[in-house]
């Protein structure tokens, strides 16, 4: 269930909103990607289910890549199971490329 107060905000909002207290970024950018998947599967016609974070962040120093991710997902787990269909992510520690 969609919680009340989230439900009128745009998602990428509450994207970083939720990345930058789970994660205290250094860099965060977030894309709304959903125009190139308009009529796709998963496009629920909201123009808000498809997005891409970059997110730099000190707490994926040392970390590989699938555990960076796994900060993420855990981050956004009630918007992925709610209102992003699809998300891609460049994770990396500040220093990286």
């Amino acid at each position: 269930m969609t919680e009340p107060s989230t439900t009128l905000r745009p998602v990428a909002d509450l994207i970083a909103e939720r990345l930058t207290a789970a994660l205290s970024p250094t860099h965060l950018e977030v894309v709304n990607e959903s125009h190139h998947h308009a009529g796709h599967m998963g496009d629920d016609g909201t123009g808000e289910t498809h997005f891409a974070v970059d997110v730099e962040s000190a707490a994926f120093a040392g970390l590989p890549r699938v555990a960076r991710q796994r900060l993420v997902n855990a981050a956004l787990a009630k918007l992925l199971a709610t209102r992003i269909h699809a998300l891609t992510m460049r994770t990396r520690a500040p220093g990286e490329a």
